[in-house]
């Protein structure tokens, strides 16, 4: 049976070749990410920004393995574009609300009960911001323009735009949406940031498997001295172990359409590996790198600082670690098995 995460090769080969021919003409810029329209404008003309979107809405009507093969792609090449922002959070909830959809370029946020959303992606960059607010025991989805909202610019470890925004929740008008809405709002984001973080470490696993060969020391390939192995293994094994349970909670949303009841487990345990993963693959790598890959020159950074800053994003790692305890309490010594294997 083919696995639900597989997609079309040619079709990932056609996103991979998007965003490495790209990645080949515009070298990585230091500071704050740019939402580079003549890139969106080429995704747009392949059907790729809003490819999960409904076709009657103008979208390409393709699922979240495509979507998440399209993540991939993006993140292996170091290339930072809000495709997940604008198609799987923002776009999304305007049609789960029954909102129309055109073509401008969005980002969503959550306001909290004093009408602020803190380190929303790319919310300065964006023509019109998805805006969620709680109101009277219910939540509200409009769709805001920018000039509209106060948004103070912020950049996260990994240089890409992560803004204040406030609002005057009383002056907007909203479509009330139910409490569940939201909940996958906020799994989606973390599934969509777990998927990001393995192609991230799958790179920088590349990478140093590349450099251990290339690099020769005392007349010997780095590759050959068994400190520099165990290191390398140890990445390997971490990657692995991130990219099993995000697939497992990735095929498990696309199976039941995120209806599962055990799906914010899944998503949960696929979180807290992939962020204790981070910790290990960084820290061998530059081990295993040396000097070399501190350096801006080095593309190992454009890797090592994105992982470390998505793992933070939609639940850090100590959220996650408490989801997953308080999981394990509640199942208790009986069903504790059954809710591992489920």
């Amino acid at each position: 049976m083919t696995a639900p995460t597989t997609v079309d090769a040619d079709l990932a080969d056609m996103m991979s070749a998007v965003f490495s021919q790209y990645r080949d003409k515009n070298e990585a810029a230091e500071g704050t990410a740019v939402w580079d329209v003549t890139l969106w404008d080429q995704l747009t003309e392949l059907g790729l920004v809003r490819l999960t979107g409904s076709e009657i809405s103008g979208g390409s009507g393709a699922g979240w393995a495509e979507a998440a093969e399209l993540l991939r792609a993006a993140a292996r090449n170091g290339v930072h574009v809000p495709l997940a922002e604008h198609d799987l959070l923002a776009c999304w909830l305007l049609e789960s609300a029954g909102l129309p959809v055109d073509d401008a370029r969005r980002t969503a946020c959550l306001l909290d009960s004093n009408g602020i959303a803190r380190n929303t992606p790319w919310a300065a960059q964006a023509e019109q911001v998805v805006t969620v607010w709680p109101d009277a025991g219910t939540f509200r989805v409009a769709d805001v323009q920018t000039s509209s909202l106060s948004i103070t610019p912020g950049i996260n470890r990994a240089g890409e735009p992560r803004d204040t925004v406030t609002a005057d929740t009383a002056t907007l008008t909203g479509t009330p949406v139910p409490d569940s809405l939201i909940d996958q709002f906020n799994l989606r984001g973390a599934l969509i940031r777990g998927l990001q973080m393995c192609a991230a470490l799958d790179r920088i696993l590349e990478l140093s498997i590349t450099h251990t060969i290339e690099r020769v020391q005392f007349g010997r390939p780095l590759s050959k001295f068994q400190a520099v192995q165990h290191l390398v293994a140890d990445i390997a094994a971490e990657a692995s172990l991130a990219r099993a349970s995000t697939e497992a909670a990735l095929a498990e949303a696309i199976r039941t359409d995120w209806s599962s009841t055990n799906l914010d487990f899944l998503i949960a345990a696929a979180r807290s590996c992939a962020g204790h993963a981070a910790s290990v693959v960084v820290r061998n790598a530059h081990q295993v790198h040396g000097a070399i890959g501190t350096t801006r020159e080095h593309p190992l950074h454009e890797f090592t600082q994105p992982a470390l800053a998505w793992r933070s994003e939609f639940g850090s790692v100590h959220h996650w670690d408490d989801k997953l305890t308080t999981a394990a309490l509640a199942a208790g010594p009986e069903d504790l098995w059954t809710l591992i294997t489920a």
